[in-house]
């Protein structure tokens, strides 16, 4: 064998064993199988099914912009450049806006004791606010708050809402200012379970920390909890409900009842009455001893309006309300959706007070104008 031949040789034994292992490196593995995110139509729409679980979950929210004017805005403020010239308190009356971002997340899934959920909604605000006294001046303030918070498991549940003496009795009216005539303490830790009965009936028993609102003093300062119990009605007519809660701090009552009424295939009507203990309370100079849920002026308070309905795109909002301190309340507002899911509400409002020490009457008239974005 001469050298010329053992060169060849010898290149293509390279090249062979350099092809066999470049063969070895590109083997391509298999893809893995991909799982496609799942529509769940069982609760509704805007939910699907988290890869890999059986759980099904939506998310959803709006953003909103709110602008108040008289009673709704920032009244007596202090007219800055006048008071840097001359030192003069001038106060000028003006806006009240909110820019509110809110995140809704919704996690439902079925047990053997029912459907298993989960809700949050969470807001996050920038507001215009007031720092109060003679130097009275607007100021803008961003802060995240949870709105709601809770588990439920069948009728059972645990969370942080709008107190049960507010939600057992759908609120108000359809109005954003619907509590010129207060019904509700605010939102509050609470435990419930509801019964559900198939031929509309529904019964819900609960308890509640109470809350800082209206000076700090409804907050639990023992073991016992504030109570709440409720049950209501509902039929293809309308429903009816009621609910009562015991402050167990201050142990006082206080009891709503409502009815709404289907009155045609566009407009809806409903009225609530609701009566306290405490009012006029001698232990507290004739005025109303302290009451979680009691929130009125005086023994009792009603509450009435309605929706009607034009066409697909316009409603009309209507509300009144009056409780025994003569403090009454007309807001009527306008529902407008100009695209789904963007809704245009202007409204206004009629406020007559009566100051419970004075007796002097103040009247007021507010308007509020708001734009929300839902998805």
């Amino acid at each position: 064998m001469n050298i010329k031949s053992l060169l060849i040789g010898s290149a293509a034994a390279i090249v062979a064993v350099s092809g066999a292992r470049a063969a070895d490196a590109v083997v391509v593995a298999e893809p893995e199988p991909m799982e496609y995110v799942r529509v769940c139509d069982v609760y509704g729409a805007g939910f699907y099914y988290i890869p890999g679980t059986e759980t099904c979950l939506r998310v959803g929210g709006y953003l909103r912009y709110d602008i108040g004017v008289g009673m709704w805005g920032h009244q007596d403020v202090v007219d800055r450049k006048d008071f840097a010239e001359d030192g003069v308190l001038d106060y000028n009356d003006t806006y009240y806006k909110l820019m509110r971002a809110q995140v809704q997340l919704d996690a439902r899934g079925e047990t053997e004791f029912g459907t298993l959920r989960g809700y949050m909604a969470l807001n996050f605000n920038n507001e215009t606010d007031v720092t109060g006294g003679v130097l009275n001046q607007v100021f803008t303030d961003s802060f995240f708050a949870f709105d709601h918070a809770w588990i439920e498991l069948g009728g059972f549940r645990v969370g942080y809402s709008d107190s049960m003496f507010e939600w057992l009795t759908d609120s108000a009216g359809a109005v954003i200012q619907d509590s010129i005539v207060a019904y509700s303490p605010g939102k509050s830790h609470q435990i419930s379970y509801t019964f559900t009965a198939g031929n509309g009936f529904a019964a819900t028993i609960g308890f509640e920390e109470g809350n800082n609102g209206r000076g700090g003093i409804y907050t639990l300062d023992s073991y016992v909890p504030h109570v709440v119990a409720g049950a209501s009605f509902t039929q293809g007519w309308g429903k009816v409900a009621a609910v009562v809660g015991y402050d167990s701090v201050w142990e006082e009552w206080a009891g709503k009842v409502r009815v709404d009424v289907n009155a045609t295939e566009n407009i809806t009507l409903f009225a609530m009455a609701g009566y306290k203990s405490g009012a006029d309370d001698d232990d507290f100079g004739g005025l109303d001893a302290p009451n979680f849920y009691g929130v009125w002026g005086g023994d009792w308070a009603v509450w009435a309006g309605g929706t009607a309905r034009f066409n697909e795109k316009t409603a009309l909002n209507v509300q009144l309300s009056y409780d025994e301190d003569e403090t009454f309340g007309a807001v009527v507002g306008l529902d407008y959706n100009i695209v789904p899911l963007f809704v245009i509400r202007p409204e206004i409002s009629y406020a007559s007070v009566q100051d419970p020490v004075t007796g002097e009457r103040e009247d007021d008239w507010g308007g509020y104008l708001r734009f929300q974005r839902s998805f």
